[in-house]
């Protein structure tokens, strides 16, 4: 079988399968089994598989066909350049998460001095390791109930050489927090799916990723309720909150946070023109 055929082949069963742009998908499962770019395989189109390639990449569609996600039979992901482990301890990055992050590191990068800033429900560690990456002044915090998730995150952070700058510590909310710290940026991707809309997901999402990070409770606000409330216990005078949130939720987080005492700045838009970032300070 060729690199063409196998591409073909895998396309039409990923596409019964119901997988989104199956194509791309199958060039990029191919690219990982020969270890090549995936633009390369145009140029090799007529290459014999061996067949050990050949069962390699049978085992990656056909786990692909159950509606595995890609990221996790990679075992990777990008997010803002950066190439982060992830498995089923972790939620997989979205790319409306990279916008909260280049929120975020802006804002430290305007201070023009060492920062600090708290990741509330690391996961991965995305959000923490990209502002250590792209502010060099900052040092963080990152915080997770999940020890699973919080051992994905400090390997992601040591293969980037960030976690000397970089804490990763288990904790129910904030409970691990010492009393009188202060951050300059408190960020946040917290679950924030009402618990009812779940098993309407996309099957990636609903079996592959953890429900703890897609929980938010019966309304997808109890989270934000919880930051509105005991953040400001943990920011430095003139800090920023910054969270991503929901569909639709926009107008339930503006009066949430201002009658609890805050300054809603921004409602930010995503790259499909939908509000999904916050950006708030104290009154």
């Amino acid at each position: 079988m060729t690199v063409l055929e196998a591409i073909q082949k895998s396309t039409d069963f990923l596409a019964k399968k119901g997988v989104d742009s199956p194509r791309l998908q199958s060039e990029l499962l191919l690219a990982h089994v020969l270890k090549t770019q995936r633009l390369k395989l145009y140029l090799d189109f007529v290459r014999v598989l061996t067949d050990s390639e050949t069962t390699a990449l049978r085992e990656l569609v056909q786990r692909r066909g159950t509606r595995e996600p890609l990221q996790h039979i990679l075992g990777s992901a990008s997010f803002c350049g950066l190439e982060l482990k992830v498995n089923g301890h972790v939620l997989v990055p979205r790319p409306e998460t990279e916008l909260l992050a280049e929120q975020g590191w802006k804002f430290l990068n305007s201070l023009n001095r060492d920062s600090t800033f708290l990741d509330f429900g690391s996961g991965s560690g995305c959000i923490a390791i990209a502002l250590a990456h792209f502010a060099k002044a900052s040092r963080g915090i990152a915080i997770d109930k999940s020890a699973e998730a919080l051992a994905v995150a400090a390997g992601n952070a040591s293969k980037l050489s960030l976690d000397s700058r970089l804490q990763f510590l288990q904790s129910d909310a904030f409970t691990a927090i010492s009393p009188g710290h202060r951050f300059d940026l408190i960020i946040s991707n917290p679950p924030y799916i009402p618990a009812a809309e779940i098993p309407t997901l996309q099957e990636e999402v609903r079996n592959f990723d953890p429900q703890s990070a897609l929980d938010g409770g019966a309304d997808g606000l109890d989270f934000y309720r919880l930051l509105a409330g005991e953040s400001p216990n943990y920011l430095a005078p003139g800090g920023k909150l910054m969270a991503e949130f929901g569909d639709g939720q926009q107008d339930h987080l503006r009066s949430l946070f201002t009658t609890s005492g805050w300054q809603v700045e921004a409602i930010l838009n995503d790259l499909t023109d939908r509000p999904r970032i916050l950006v708030a300070r104290r009154s």
